[in-house]
């Protein structure tokens, strides 16, 4: 997504049996030189889409569901998701741009790969680099498959411990628990992305493959709770979109 493209389009999925909801969105799309159009999960049969733009709001059908399907699939899960709140009439309300998504219990070889595509292991054994666990009781698996590409782990077991220690530190990457004692993994993206020195850390969300239909939507509601606007521009948009892939 890091720029227009005349070849795949983009694809925004969540708005269930509403596709008129995506009528700013696409027009913002347009005008920014990219192709898109609303679908469904049952798109992915036919072909992949150059990346998805999900809706997590409340106003969403199933983009939990949804998020977690493409997630779980080892067919879909390395097309690039950008999270993002649509209101009821579609207005484009906030953008959340995790580095990626990681369902529970981790796979070590495809975490080992998709690190390693992105260009994140390149310098693990060239130099001593941490990688920040933000999980309420620890994720071992994760922290074995990271150790094993050459990093240093450090745990943090809440939000704000591990704004602390990410705020004093040197981490190079982060994985962080989408649901924590304290604050939602989304709400500490959001609260990383107001510093310098924590702003550009790439940041992966771990999430468990199910969840329930009480933490979809008390999620759902904490996405809502950070639009601090409550309609972005073209350019602040599409801002977002040009450096999340």
């Amino acid at each position: 997504m890091t720029e227009p493209t005349s070849g795949r389009e983009l694809w925004i999925m969540g708005l269930g049996n509403r596709p008129e909801r995506c009528g700013s969105l696409c027009q913002y799309l347009t005008e920014g030189g990219y192709r898109a159009r609303a679908a469904s999960l049952k798109d992915l049969a036919g072909g992949k889409p150059l990346g998805i733009l999900l809706d997590l709001s409340p106003f969403s059908a199933d983009g939990w569901g949804i998020l977690l399907d493409i997630k779980k699939n080892a067919a879909t899960r390395d097309i690039p998701v950008l999270p993002l709140h649509l209101s009821e009439e579609g207005k484009v309300g906030g953008v959340f741009p995790a580095a990626g998504f990681i369902t529970l219990p981790v796979d070590p070889d495809y975490l080992a790969e998709k690190l390693t595509v992105l260009g994140l292991t390149e310098d693990a054994e060239d130099y001593d680099l941490q990688v920040l666990i933000i999980s309420r009781k620890g994720e071992e698996a994760v922290a074995r498959a990271v150790e094993s590409l050459g990093f240093e782990v450090v745990n943090a077991y809440t939000g704000k411990e591990g704004m602390a220690l990410a705020t004093t530190g040197r981490n190079y990457l982060i994985f962080c628990s989408l649901m924590l004692s304290d604050m939602a993994a989304f709400e500490l993206l959001e609260r990383f992305r107001l510093y310098p020195q924590t702003r550009n850390i790439p940041f992966f969300v771990m999430m468990k493959d199910t969840m329930k239909d009480g933490e979809r939507t008390a999620m759902s509601r904490q996405i809502e709770h950070l639009v601090r606007k409550k309609e972005l521009s073209r350019d602040e948009f599409l801002s977002y979109l040009r450096r999340r892939v």
